[in-house]
């Protein structure tokens, strides 16, 4: 029946160009990800992670690892599986030579507690714990006899030592020998690249940062059945979780910044460096404390709406139960792609070739081209997680245009879910790719500058420059996020490429922005409440374990990961109400233009959502209206005094 087609925007361009359009852009995402896949073998091949947190000794022998021989060193490829420990055999006067200590390192199985004073105290230590501090080609046996033991063996006296909780080095505890050894460890850390410190401190805190995200996952689950269950209650309880928390956070932030830069002991480069993220982050955060309590306090009287136009989405989505079970699919391909992205970072991060010196001994020489692998690959993360989300977008999208323009709601359409995928996979992938790439696009030049920013020593008036230029993309890329989802909702309408279906989507709204600009902002504020809920309680955590970890870490960076991926994880999740709530509004605006309600045309609208637009936009004309009286009353004759 042609008064129950979906209604066309323009007519369809040839189904061969959109075809080859999408093939095309297909193509362009295949030959990138054939990239990453190469990065990800050579890194693989050449990387060694381990290194950076267990350690590992003067031979090419990782700790507490089975090795492979190098070539060139007869005491390389050992088994080391017991020996956890780096020991050096000169900690008391230890020296930095072309970014490596002078000192011999051995990989030990446990730190001698007490000073060993003579050759004999090396034999019998080796003998009671096990650990021998002499180079492993000596035997035990022959500590006392061998000529060349005083050269094998370590500087006597050996002064008592204590496992490092991190990077597992044995430090000395004479008070003499630990100033001078911790002296050059500082500035053997001081001179790592960034780069390298931040991958250090993302291996030490792995767990806490995985533990993190499950409480992401947590947080986001919670929120998204409240949101289908509770409306009511819920939207004022999360309000003031959501006060409580920003205020709170943002006050942690200040005290651990005035507790870090009035901390004495701060003399690592990576705790100067957790002082000054700190800083920005307390600032950021107190920021966006003041402006989201201002919007709560102006938009508070919109609250009795958004507990029914949340009603409504509830309803919609009550009808096609499995949209709820969608972002769990999503949220997994996610996480497999993270871990496979933070695992080919961390072995990139340490590609280096083990040659063999002169004396048998293996250095660790960084390959040529990193650099670019690594940008490379952060462009990968970019685009590979938005084009994830653009799927799922896309599919919500689909389901709920299926179901709109359906004339007998009691009895939906079956499979809405599947039918969207399978009409994704066959028909828009090229339309998915497209729009992830333009905000990929948008995204690079904030990275550029943000990088700019940290290398170069910019003065006052340019970093104020920089600043602005980087809030002006995110907000570029905020708009042009919210138009690719109206995008994809027109290309499940009409089925046309991406371009048409935004010119198309632009229009539409463009018409009828009156009627539904305050509505669809208002929920979105509210579902964006829901994300900075997640973001805020996670972040929280992170500060908290994090904090009991201060040596050697570069903590703040890692916390930045894990408020990352928590408002990926909400945005995944709680994207199901909030691309079903623009779907249902760009149906409604298509609903309203194309039919009249007559016999011939009738609406596809239920009753109770034409009701609800009709009165928010009587509430918004009647405010409105209020506004404008006090010059209406003017013209019609009141004149203006001057005030004494």
């Amino acid at each position: 029946d042609s008064g129950d087609s979906v209604y066309e925007l323009r007519e369809w361009r040839p189904a061969v160009y959109r075809k080859c359009t999408d093939i095309l852009w297909l193509l362009l995402f295949c030959l990138f990800w054939a990239g990453l896949i190469f990065i990800s073998g050579y890194a693989v091949v050449a990387g060694a992670a381990e290194r950076l947190v267990l350690g590992y000794d003067s031979f090419g022998n990782i700790c507490g690892r089975k090795n492979t021989p190098v070539e060139g060193a007869n005491l390389s490829g050992l088994d080391m599986t017991n020996k956890k420990y780096v020991f050096f055999l000169n900690s008391c006067s230890l020296e930095i030579q072309s970014p490596k200590i002078s000192s011999l390192s051995l990989c030990v199985s446990s730190c001698p507690q007490q000073q060993l004073n003579s050759l004999e105290d090396l034999q019998s230590f080796a003998r009671n714990n096990g650990s021998f501090l002499c180079v492993y080609s000596l035997n035990v046996s022959s500590y006392t006899v061998n000529p060349e033991a005083a050269q094998l063996c370590p500087t006597l006296p050996v002064p008592p030592s204590k496992s490092f909780p991190l990077f597992n080095r044995c430090v000395p505890q004479n008070p003499e020998c630990y100033s001078k050894y911790a002296s050059v460890l500082i500035s053997m850390v001081n001179e790592m690249d960034v780069f390298h410190r931040i991958l250090s401190g993302i291996l030490a805190g792995r767990d806490t940062v995985i533990g993190l995200s499950v409480l992401a996952l947590a947080f986001s689950l919670i929120l998204v059945l409240a949101f289908r269950f509770i409306q009511t209650l819920f939207i004022h309880t999360l309000i003031a979780l959501v006060v409580f928390g920003l205020l709170f956070v943002s006050g942690v932030l200040w005290w651990l910044h005035y507790d870090y830069r009035n901390d004495p002991s701060t003399e690592l480069e990576t705790e100067k460096e957790n002082v000054k993220f700190l800083l920005g982050y307390a600032i950021f955060s107190t920021i966006i404390t003041v402006v989201l309590l201002s919007l709560i306090f102006v938009l508070r009287k919109r609250l009795p709406f958004s507990v029914q136009l949340f009603r409504i989405v509830g309803k919609i989505i009550g009808r096609i139960p499995f949209l709820l079970f969608q972002p769990l699919w999503t949220f997994l391909i996610l996480i497999v792609f993270w871990i496979f992205w933070v695992a080919v970072l961390l072995s990139l991060g340490t590609a280096g070739t083990a040659q063999a010196t002169s004396g048998g001994q293996v250095e660790y020489r960084a390959l040529s081209g990193i650099c670019y692998m690594a940008w490379y690959h952060f462009v990968g993360l970019m685009w590979t997680s938005e084009f994830i989300l653009a799927c799922q977008q896309m599919v919500i999208a689909g389901a709920v245009v299926t179901c709109y323009f359906n004339r007998n709601k009691k009895n939906p359409p079956p499979h809405p879910v599947l039918s969207s995928i399978s009409v994704l996979f066959c028909y828009h992938l090229g339309t998915a790719v497209k729009g992830s790439f333009l905000i990929t696009i948008l995204r690079i030049p904030r990275i550029v500058l943000l990088y700019l920013y940290n290398i170069l020593n910019l003065k006052k008036n340019a970093k104020h420059l920089f600043n602005c230029c980087s809030c002006w993309v995110c907000f570029q890329t905020s708009c042009l996020r919210h138009f690719n989802q109206h995008a994809y909702t027109t290309t499940a309408i009409n089925g046309t490429d991406f371009c048409t279906s935004a010119k198309d989507a632009v229009c539409i709204l463009a018409r009828n922005s009156a009627k539904l600009a305050s509505i669809s902002c208002f929920g979105d504020f509210l579902l964006f409440l829901g994300k900075v809920f997640v973001v805020c309680f996670t972040v929280f955590g992170g500060l908290m374990a994090f904090n009991y970890h201060r040596e050697l870490q570069a903590w703040v960076v890692p916390l930045l990961l894990v408020g990352f991926f928590a408002y990926l994880m909400s945005h995944s999740f709680l994207s199901v109400f909030e691309v079903t709530a623009d779907a249902m509004f760009l149906c409604f605006a298509i609903d309203m233009e194309t039919n009249d309600g007559t016999a011939e045309k009738p609406y596809f609208v239920d009753q109770e959502l034409l009701t609800f637009v009709s009165q928010s936009n009587k509430l918004t004309e009647d405010r409105n209206h209020r506004n404008t009286r006090p010059f209406q009353d003017n013209e019609d004759g009141t004149e203006l005094q001057p005030m004494v």
